[in-house]
């Protein structure tokens, strides 16, 4: 009995239901006809009809179930392809914008170190050699981080950019200003985040503005690391204030989002540039409960309306000193305030 009704259970994974019902029933019938040809009594034959409906049912399950388990093989198997394919884009993003976080601060400040050499070296000054041997140091360094990005190992750190950002903007002329007390509290993966809006806030400084002073404030307020990059050389064809779509501040914004931050720019009053970056953290004032929540659209965030005292000068007002951007010095700069991480 079971070897006739076999054949059947292929059969419902290409046929509709109502059509396997009908010929499962159809073919029960005809089963039972060989018994009645011998003689078998009619409760014998209703029983040997049941026995082949429930034979045919119990089939067309179990080539259910066997398709319904093929299907869920398949897609798992697409799904793994497709995860691969995601894990390759995603490694594509990640080399691309440590390459370019990278790249963009070594080379700017390459640039300028080179620039300054030239000019140097025409008034046969000894500072030439010292600014080719920096040049010689940040090429090295970033042959360095390469290596690390290659393997995947690279993480900026906070305390390395900060100094790194003072003595570039010093070398460039600029006056700048650290206050940096707070970051010696902050969980590692914060520092490496806001390590790297430092340095593209630098290299943004140094490639795009005219600026006299940069001002860097790190603070944490109600569970919030609050960093503000904030510069006085916006030139003249500034534009409004908006989101940006610099491949720059695409990156730092994916690193931020990833610890749910947040990252935005401003122009401000006296021809001024603010670049606010903000983590949260489970800090002291959120130990008990974790993390704070991100806040809603629109809502006012940790550090919004804040201003860094007293406001720096506009280009203008800086060039009232007889300083031109061509006479910066190369040496050690003003006096700064702040103290490293």
């Amino acid at each position: 009995m079971g070897v006739s009704v076999a054949p059947f259970g292929g059969l419902c994974l290409i046929v509709r239901k109502r059509t396997y019902a009908a010929v499962a029933v159809a073919g029960s019938l005809l089963s039972v006809v060989p018994y009645a040809v011998t003689g078998m009594p009619g409760p014998g034959l209703a029983a040997a009809a049941v026995g082949m409906l429930f034979l045919c049912a119990w089939d067309m399950v179990m080539a259910r179930v066997s398709g319904w388990m093929l299907s869920i093989v398949w897609e798992v198997d697409a799904a793994r392809g497709v995860q691969a394919r995601l894990a390759v884009a995603e490694e594509r993003l990640r080399f691309s914008r440590d390459m370019h976080d990278i790249l963009g601060r070594n080379l700017a400040v390459i640039a300028l170190k080179s620039e300054l050499a030239v000019q140097l070296s025409r008034r046969a000054t000894d500072a030439a050699a010292e600014q080719m041997a920096e040049v010689q140091r940040i090429a090295q360094e970033s042959q360095r981080e390469l290596r690390e990005v290659v393997r995947g190992y690279r993480e900026a750190d906070l305390h390395t950019e900060l100094v790194g950002a003072r003595g570039v903007l010093t070398a460039a002329g600029i006056e700048c200003r650290i206050d940096d007390a707070a970051a010696v509290e902050l969980p590692v993966a914060v520092q490496s985040a806001l390590a790297w809006v430092v340095r593209e806030a630098t290299t943004n400084v140094l490639r795009h503005a005219d600026a006299r002073r940069c001002a860097v404030r790190l603070r944490q307020t109600d569970g919030w690391a609050v960093l503000m990059v904030e510069n006085n050389g916006v030139r003249a064809d500034g534009a409004a204030s908006g989101k940006g779509s610099g491949s720059g501040l695409a990156g730092l914004r994916e690193r931020l989002t990833e610890l749910g931050g947040t990252l935005a720019y401003a122009y401000g009053a006296q021809s001024t540039f603010r670049v606010t970056a903000r983590v949260p953290f489970a800090g002291p004032a959120g130990a008990e409960g974790g993390p704070p929540p991100v806040s809603p659209a629109g809502a006012a965030l940790p550090g919004d309306g804040e201003t860094f005292p007293p406001p720096l000068p506009s280009p203008a007002a800086a060039a009232e000193s007889g300083r031109g951007r061509g006479d910066r010095r190369c040496g050690a700069g003003p006096a700064t305030e702040g103290t490293g991480a």
